[in-house]
């Protein structure tokens, strides 16, 4: 296996080796700060209790976020209070859910509504999922077959959203949203889960299937906060561009990981 060297680097700071992942929903979960920098950069209330599961408020306390590895079946519930156009709503996530895919459904909670109506199954179809009916129920399945997206209907009329991955070995994860979650935050769920985006791993932390292909990278740590930190500035930037609607002030978008010339290693 051949490693990629990351150009410009200075004196003095070690190279870790990472992979690129694809497909991203057998990537397994990553860094859960993924997710959580986002919110609190945008003026989430980090309510966490030291050394426990993470637990975040919205401003206005109508939703909350927490993760918890260490109960079973252990994840990612999201969960929104009952307000004047809505009912109680919540998204329950499985621990291997890639972060970059929790992160489209927890991005979109600090983001004002677009005044377009949601289309859940239109980033699916953009990716040539294949959709079909079965009865009452909706189903989406990936091109190789390792993910799905489901909206179930029962006898007694009763819904849910239920989507995960999973490989031959039986490896992945699950994920359900109860009938009242806004349909715009699972619209943005299903964007990240389609993407054909890779996401990256550190060494060891790599699921083994034979389902996934990995290319080799060496990354500096400067870099990987760098990235970070990039999300925690756009967030920053469109928070104050919201508080601040007469301001003309630019907005700064992160930009996602793309290895320098394109060239990748495959192993």
């Amino acid at each position: 296996m051949k490693k990629k060297q990351w150009p410009g680097w200075g004196p003095g700071e070690q190279a870790e080796q990472h992979y690129l992942v694809q497909p991203r929903v057998l990537a397994g979960g990553g860094d859960v700060r993924h997710v959580s920098e986002f919110p609190r950069a945008s003026g989430w209330r980090d309510k966490s209790i030291s050394g426990g599961p993470l637990f975040m408020e919205s401003p206005d306390r109508t939703v909350r976020i927490a993760y918890d590895p260490c109960v079973l079946p252990g994840g990612w519930t999201i969960h929104g209070r009952a307000d004047g156009g809505n009912g109680e709503w919540s998204a329950h996530l499985g621990r291997q859910t890639p972060v970059e895919i929790v992160a489209g459904l927890t991005d979109a909670l600090t983001r004002p509504r677009s005044a377009h109506a949601p289309n859940v199954w239109a980033p699916l179809q953009e990716q040539n999922w294949h959709t079909r009916s079965k009865g009452e129920h909706y189903v989406a399945t990936s091109p190789d077959g390792t993910a799905w997206m489901q909206y179930h209907q029962d006898a007694d009329g009763s819904t849910m959203w239920w989507t995960g991955a999973k490989d031959e070995q039986g490896n992945g994860w699950t994920a359900h949203f109860t009938p009242n979650t806004p349909m715009h935050l699972v619209q943005a769920f299903s964007t990240e889960l389609a993407s054909p985006d890779h996401v990256m791993r550190p060494r060891g932390h790599v699921p083994h299937s034979a389902q996934i292909r990995t290319w080799s990278v060496s990354v500096k740590p400067s870099q990987l906060s760098a990235w970070q930190q990039a999300r925690i500035t756009a967030a920053r930037a469109a928070t104050w561009a919201r508080d601040s609607p007469r301001s003309t002030r630019p907005r700064t978008s992160a930009r996602p990981y793309t290895p320098a010339g394109g060239a990748r290693t495959r192993r």
